[in-house]
């Protein structure tokens, strides 16, 4: 009787591996374009039209061997202020940490003796 079973019975075959299609697969999510989060374009302007080379920062201080930071050059310091009396950052202007914190130093210096200014009137 077993044996009538197994003449009976369905072969079972190994499963069927998927060939790759070219395709989107149905049920995925869409594939984004470049490799920035969201779908945007890797390269910089309109359209992603290839990608964007952005120069490595170099310190100003470092290549013009400038150890002192004076807190008395106005025209030095108001370069690393924004428009409204905010210290910018280190990732815009490029300078290394070191020269950031006496920067930082001096234009507080300036600030308290008046020869720059807090904040801007609105």
């Amino acid at each position: 009787m077993s044996e009538e079973i197994q003449a009976n019975a369905p072969e079972i075959s190994a499963p069927e591996v998927p060939q790759a299609t070219p395709g989107p697969v149905p049920g995925s999510a869409p594939a984004r374009s470049g490799g920035r989060p969201g779908g945007r374009p890797a390269g910089g302007g309109a359209g992603g039209r290839g990608k964007f080379f952005r120069r490595k920062k170099v310190c100003k201080f470092c290549t013009e061997k400038i150890d002192a930071i004076p807190y008395r050059d106005v025209r030095l310091l108001q370069g690393f202020v924004a428009e409204r009396g905010k210290i910018v950052p280190r990732r815009l202007t490029g300078v290394c940490t070191t020269h950031q914190r006496r920067l930082t130093r001096a234009i507080k210096q300036a600030r308290n003796i008046a020869l720059l200014p807090f904040a801007t009137r609105h």
